[in-house]
């Protein structure tokens, strides 16, 4: 009786834990499918959707080290009312940013128009926090649909691991007697004879 309560514990437990797997590969493959989108897609990261889902770290990490010329290059490409609405919250941001600095304490001291950060780093930082809210599924505004379980987004390593797995598992036959040992040719010259 006691050992029959082990058994089905253990079995439990370890169907848990293979469960588990399961639930993690899917989330793994899933993450690696929208990193490998992002990474054919680059433009993501300039869509107009992403500046106003955080308007503050758009203003420190992207407005404040654009040339005006890129602004207004910026600018065009938007309608009407995609423009109205960057200007509210550029202005809100701003005026928050003026009135209590020390809310901004960490971005106040590496990030501005005379801060000690690149535009380079800027746009690495932006481009790293807007990455992990699109592998979260964060990205309201984007249907996951299209990127998830589509083996177009693959990862091809992966893909390559398993090909070349497949291929070392194969026995092969052309290099031995097929008895393991080297094939050793006999009556080849190397030279053509016509």
């Amino acid at each position: 009786m006691v050992g029959e309560t082990v058994v089905g514990e253990f079995t439990r437990y370890r169907q848990d834990r293979l469960a588990y797997a399961r639930e993690h590969a899917v989330e793994l493959r899933v993450k690696n499918q929208r990193k490998r989108y992002l990474e054919v897609h680059p433009a993501y990261f300039d869509d107009f959707s992403l500046e106003m889902a955080n308007p503050k770290l758009h203003y420190m990490l992207v407005h404040c080290f654009q040339t005006a010329a890129e602004r207004e290059a910026a600018g065009r490409q938007r309608s009407f009312a995609d423009q109205i609405t960057a200007n509210f919250w550029r202005a809100e941001v701003s005026r928050e940013v003026k009135e209590d600095p020390l809310q901004y304490t960490f971005l106040a001291e590496n990030v501005g128009r005379h801060g000690k950060i690149t535009k380079e780093e800027a746009r690495t930082w932006w481009v790293d926090e807007m990455t992990q809210r699109f592998l979260t599924g964060g990205d309201t505004d984007f249907d996951y649909k299209k990127v998830d379980g589509n083996t177009l987004y693959d990862d091809p390593e992966e893909e390559r691991d398993a090909q070349d797995a497949y291929f070392d598992s194969m026995d092969s036959d052309f290099d031995s007697d097929g008895e393991g040992k080297e094939k050793v040719l006999t009556g080849e010259t190397n030279i053509q004879d016509f």
